[in-house]
């Protein structure tokens, strides 16, 4: 899939519907993926955990579970609601998923993951891939590694998404994990060597879009996680700098929040709150004058009762239609 090429990492109680909306007004390219939902909450839950709009294809589910005959239903059902790729979490460490027996300890089961992929595989037509990281406690050598890349790719898993740092399941809070653990990306680069017929993309502590360009000259693709979500704006150089499609003009930050504007009214229309959906805008002003006004006036109006589209506009209001850079301290 070219989209892999560039992605925006799930990351929970953050990549929901609305954020996902928000950043594809900035790249039609970029693959965008779902919080990750389990195979529980699909199959037993009250809420509809496979609803998006269908502005945000290129768009991947994120499943997290350990069950291979649970997973393949919750595949099928996704690939019906028209979801362009599967993935299957191997990588969180938090207690919770360690409880349910998915995430990151998967790494330490490769033939349960492989009969998840097979189960799934069997049921869609669209891509099923797994994201892992490097290791697990004291399995992390590269050895360990590639024997779960071989495992799970003969299970007919063609796309690794690979964070670069192993994970501690025990002592360190997801938190930690995504911090403490040394990032090693000469071990991803040598894996897209070693494997040079699978897919591999680099997830962990990016920053910028020199940061992607250097990777993407050693790995398939590049997934970006927290930098994305805080300083989103950096998604409008993606469509040109990593796809190469000059065709869409840029947008400017005002220009990105006046498209807004028409979602946000429905949303409101439809008895959502506004504050679920600016939270996701916080940083788009990020680095400019007038930023630390947009967020403090969001951040203190937009959850109050009966707050509507003025809250966002007069946020906007407090920040120059063309804002300078943040004077260097």
């Amino acid at each position: 899939m070219p989209a892999l090429r560039f992605s925006v990492a799930p990351m929970l109680d953050w990549t929901d519907r609305h954020c996902r909306y928000f950043l594809r007004l900035m790249s039609q390219h970029a693959l965008l993926y779902t919080e990750m939902v389990t195979t529980g909450a699909i199959l037993k839950g009250r809420g509809d955990y496979l609803a998006y709009n269908e502005a945000e294809h290129p768009l991947a589910l994120q499943l997290g579970g350990s069950e291979p005959e649970e997973l393949a239903r919750c595949a099928a059902l996704a690939q019906s609601r028209g979801y362009d790729e599967i993935n299957l979490n191997v990588g969180c460490p938090s207690d919770r998923v360690q409880n349910g027996r998915f995430g990151a300890c998967l790494m330490a089961s490769a033939d349960l993951v492989a009969d998840c992929v097979a189960a799934m595989r069997g049921e869609v037509t669209i891509p099923v891939t797994v994201k892992t990281r490097i290791g697990i406690d004291d399995q992390d050598s590269y050895e360990f590694l590639c024997q779960f890349i071989d495992r799970v790719s003969a299970a007919g898993c063609d796309t690794f998404i690979v964070h670069a740092r192993k994970a501690w399941l025990s002592g360190l809070s997801p938190k930690e994990n995504r911090e403490i653990p040394p990032l090693d990306y000469p071990r991803v680069y040598q894996l897209k060597q070693d494997y040079p017929h699978l897919t591999i993309s680099l997830n962990g502590g990016i920053k910028s879009m020199a940061e992607v360009q250097s990777h993407l000259q050693y790995v398939d693709g590049v997934m970006l996680g927290r930098e994305a979500y805080q300083n989103p704006y950096l998604m409008m150089s993606v469509d040109e700098q990593v796809f190469g499609d000059t065709s869409r003009p840029s947008l400017s930050r005002h220009q990105v929040v006046q498209q807004m504007v028409p979602y946000i009214e429905a949303e409101l229309a439809s008895g959502n709150q506004l504050s679920h959906i600016t939270r996701h805008m916080l940083g788009l002003f990020q680095g400019v004058v007038g930023a630390r006004s947009w967020r403090r006036h969001l951040s203190e109006n937009a959850g109050k009762r009966g707050a509507d589209i003025r809250v966002l506009l007069d946020a906007l209001a407090l920040v120059p239609d063309h804002p300078a850079p943040m004077p260097e301290l």
